[in-house]
């Protein structure tokens, strides 16, 4: 409870210092719904300890994180059992959680899986993101799905088993299974949404869905685990990612979020800064601090 109060604390003096440089933006924080968790993923914050990141995300205002457990991540698979709890802790004090592990898992063979798992469930963890099957253009795609099926099976077993949810994020691209969302929800579609889900990336839906990206949007209701912001302007016919203070999300995804049953995470990625400016933490602390802000007053 003392890690709660104070972290509303933190809420509080980051919305008055926002009321100065962003008018009516302050409000808006306030005024933010309790119906989903704003969570963010933390790639780019590798370079803190635990505690740094901790306090750091908790005073721009976040409920909680998405964590690269993965290979090149916060904590590598092999030494998760020992440095998960850790890291757990110290966003704890905080009156954080970690909401989606973001992980290399993407069949019951990928190193130390299983182990990461069942960790991650002991820890109060619910989720995470599995790693991308990938298409070879060369060989028919068909074929290739099932045997990503086939992969997928086996570790949709072991998700029920342990007691923990996988989400797959369409990502666009193309090479990836879940580019067209249709390819992977045939198979997501089998299993209990408990066991297996979508994380729906708008971002990447608009990228690869144009304007069909409402289509997507209803085929992955049923089976919905998370919802992901990004944004992007157009470059040429390709995407140049960007804040979505400065991109092109359309009205109408914001309306059908909320008017949809959905009530998990968000999670807004900040993945746009490049060459030196990418080098600071502080530059993607101060991007998130402004993105969270601008998301607040959409979801109010």
């Amino acid at each position: 409870m003392h890690a709660m109060n104070r972290r509303q604390m933190l809420q509080g003096s980051l919305a008055a210092a926002a009321a100065v440089g962003l008018g009516g933006t302050a409000a808006a924080q306030d005024a933010a719904p309790s119906r989903w968790k704003l969570i963010t993923f933390t790639k780019f914050l590798q370079p803190l300890s635990y505690d740094e990141m901790a306090q750091q995300i908790a005073e721009i205002g976040f409920d909680g994180i998405e964590a690269p457990i993965r290979t090149g991540g916060h904590i590598e698979p092999e030494n998760v059992a020992e440095e998960l709890p850790k890291f757990v802790e110290a966003l704890k004090k905080q009156g954080l959680t970690i909401d989606i592990l973001t992980s290399s898992i993407n069949s019951v063979d990928s190193p130390n899986a299983e182990e990461t798992l069942k960790v991650a469930k002991e820890l109060g963890i619910p989720r995470y993101r599995m790693s991308y099957y990938q298409y070879d253009l060369k060989k028919p795609v068909v074929r290739q799905l099932r045997e990503a099926g086939a992969k997928l099976k086996d570790l949709a077993a072991m998700n029920e088993a342990i007691g923990i949810q996988a989400v797959y994020q369409n990502h666009s691209g193309s090479h990836y299974v879940g580019a067209p969302i249709w390819d992977i929800m045939s198979l997501v579609r089998q299993y209990d949404p408990k066991v297996v889900s979508m994380a729906f990336d708008i971002g990447h839906a608009r990228v690869e869905g144009n304007t069909s990206w409402p289509i997507q949007w209803n085929l992955v209701q049923s089976h919905l685990g998370s919802v992901y912001i990004k944004d992007f302007k157009g470059n040429k016919g390709r995407a140049d990612w960007c804040s979505v203070t400065e991109g092109e999300l359309p009205g109408e995804f914001w309306k059908l979020l909320k008017a949809s049953q959905y009530n998990g995470p968000i999670s807004l990625h900040v993945e746009y800064l490049h060459g030196e400016e990418a080098k600071q933490v502080s530059n993607h602390i101060a991007a998130m601090k402004r993105d969270l802000a601008w998301l607040k007053e959409k979801l109010a």
